[in-house]
């Protein structure tokens, strides 16, 4: 149990960190390329994501993880335009820092107790 709390120590904190800095080269002039990997690795972290919270007893973020995966999945795409993709992908950059510090802290917290 403990290895795998490690594990998820590990795990969390990188996944959020590539997929902000994926979400903020959104803002460059990329390939379309570029665009559809993002769709595929942001799905895939916004699970692994989900999956990581899903223990917390409060559930929101999980939810909000699980709806950041359906909105950017590469199979159903959901056309919303380069202008309203670059909002959510700062609002994303956003809410992906702002939990990183939230569980970093938490950690700390945890830790020093």
């Amino acid at each position: 149990m403990e290895q795998q709390q490690q594990v998820k120590n590990i795990t969390k904190p990188i996944v959020k960190i590539l997929l902000t800095v994926l979400f903020l080269c959104c803002l460059l002039d990329m390939p379309y390329g570029y665009f559809q990997l993002v769709r595929f690795v942001g799905m895939t972290g916004f699970i692994v994501l989900a999956y990581l919270d899903k223990e917390k007893e409060d559930k929101t973020i999980m939810i909000i993880w699980i709806c950041s995966a359906l909105l950017i999945n590469p199979i159903f795409k959901i056309a919303l335009g380069r202008s309203i993709w670059n909002i959510v992908d700062v609002i994303w950059s956003i809410i992906l820092l702002t939990t990183l510090i939230i569980d970093y802290n938490a950690d700390r917290k945890k830790n020093h107790s």
